[in-house]
């Protein structure tokens, strides 16, 4: 058995796919806060491709963490040089490993965030890149207004505080480009968010005109924030993954990552300081990413919870396993067609029904093991980003909002905390304790849970939206989930 470091990486060829190139020659060009296994599926991955081509190798990665669940990752990443081993699983068993070697440092922003700062403030940093999820943009649900009055923000924005969010640091270094005359560099945010550029680039702006209006405008008359949109479906990694790893490569490695064959990642034509030739590994580089955007925040992130809900309460654990269930299916492709396509604009390039069958296909892939639990947790930051949207949208055209309704309702009583066997449900969330005793009234007040109006809006005034959420969760109540689904879709 071999531990990857730098040191062992050359001894590794042969058993897995390893770095072509010297990584000691690499500089850091890329900040990337959120060093999770997406960031390092999509983002680190495309950029090895590029190096292992003789290209890039002036955009290293500096991985940033700043919440104290990060240590981890630091510890990982820190142990083995930076090195990890990235894992395609394809549905007919083919196993691929290739050790990637585009991070070549790691800070843990509590440790030291000066080093974070000056890390960014750096000329030859020019891109500074996110995947802080949906929740870590500060973002009131319903207005999309930056809360100032978060506690976090508060106390970064205090006289002399030392900066401990992202909004603090990105913006510190920013303050201190501006000063040295070094241009801004640009922010790219990887999360799966509508107009996710415009949003970084409303959440930083706000964030640093409550610090100093002018650096505010600097930032917005001189800095960039492309828009894109990033597919890989990449489950959590479990201690199977690395015994596996073990077992058919003999490479010890603390933390791989698992992923599907399939990745996707188009990137808007937007930078003030410079990129990699994204285009050369296979990155879609366009003037709008919108269309593509809505395709997969419609279709597969809301795909997910259209079947993640339901699947679980009728007792499936994996998505693959939900998925094989035809009722399931057949909720997940009428949403798919009856409801979310109607609200998406032509999409350059993509046939819309081929998309929609490839994510059967990858949802189906029984390698993956993605859990039903991943994609249920954080509700609250993603279906009212994912999937509201839809009904809104529809209900303005007049048109069908049953199947999201129902999806909508199957949160309600999964938020109870309780399966329909009695057993206790893990609820993952940050409003945790406020949608479970919202879910656990529901009985007896139907409308509890969606009249939170912070998360629905006036939804719950409408008739057209709250009748078939009353008729699906009244049937979950007392039919269960099986059946309320196949008397959803006719089965």
């Amino acid at each position: 058995m071999t531990v990857l470091t730098q040191q062992t990486v050359g001894t590794l060829s042969g058993r897995v796919a390893v770095p072509a190139y010297d990584r000691s020659a690499l500089t850091v060009g890329i900040v990337h806060f959120g060093v999770g296994g997406f960031h390092r599926a999509h983002q680190a991955m495309y950029l090895d491709r590029l190096m292992n081509e003789g290209k890039a190798h002036d955009w290293a990665i500096c991985g940033v963490g700043v919440l104290p669940g990060d240590v981890r990752m630091r510890d990982a990443l820190t142990a083995q040089d930076g090195l990890y081993t990235l894992v395609r699983k394809h549905a007919d068993k083919t196993y691929e490993a290739r050790v990637i070697g585009s991070i070549i440092d790691y800070l843990f922003a509590p440790d030291d965030p000066e080093a974070v700062v000056e890390k960014m403030a750096d000329p030859a940093v020019r891109i500074v890149s996110l995947t802080i999820t949906e929740g870590g943009y500060n973002i009131h649900p319903v207005t999309g207004e930056f809360d100032a009055q978060a506690p976090a923000i508060r106390a970064d924005l205090r006289a002399g505080a030392v900066p401990a969010t992202v909004f603090g640091l990105v913006t510190e270094a920013l303050r201190r480009r501006r000063a040295r005359r070094l241009q801004p560099f640009t922010v790219m945010s990887c999360d799966n968010i509508p107009g996710n550029g415009d949003v970084a680039r409303r959440t930083l702006t706000a964030f640093a005109r409550l610090a100093d209006p002018e650096l505010a405008a600097w930032i917005e008359s001189t800095a960039a924030f492309p828009d894109s949109m990033v597919d890989r479906i990449t489950p959590v990694t479990t201690d199977q993954d690395r015994e596996a790893l073990a077992l058919r490569s003999g490479v010890e490695d603390a933390w791989p990552v698992v992923c599907e064959p399939f990745t996707q990642w188009v990137l808007q034509e937007r930078f003030s300081a410079g990129r990699p030739p994204f285009e050369e590994a296979g990155v879609q580089v366009v003037a709008d990413v919108g269309p593509y955007e809505l395709m997969k925040l419609r279709l597969l992130n809301a795909g997910h919870q259209a079947l993640c809900y339901f699947g679980h309460l009728s007792g499936h654990r994996y998505v693959h396993e939900a998925v094989t269930d035809a009722g399931i299916a057949k909720l997940l492709v009428d949403y798919m067609d009856v409801e979310a396509t109607p609200t998406l604009p032509p999409v350059p390039g993509i046939d819309l029904n081929a998309y929609k069958r490839t994510l059967l296909e990858r949802f189906g892939n029984p390698e993956i093991r993605d859990t039903l639990a991943r994609l249920c947790a954080e509700s609250s930051d993603r279906i009212p980003k994912w999937l509201l949207p839809v009904v809104r949208e529809q209900l303005a055209r007049g048109g069908a909002v049953t199947h999201a309704a129902a999806v909508v309702a199957s949160w309600a009583r999964y938020a109870e905390g309780v399966d329909e066997s009695g057993e206790p449900i893990e609820i993952v969330d940050r409003l945790k304790e406020r949608l479970t005793a919202a879910a656990r009234a529901q009985r007896e007040h139907p409308t509890a849970f969606i009249e939170d109006r912070d998360l629905f809006g006036d939804l719950a005034d409408d008739r057209r939206f709250v009748d078939p959420y009353l008729r699906a969760l009244e049937s979950l109540h007392t039919k269960g989930a099986r059946a309320t689904v196949r008397e959803l879709v006719g089965l």
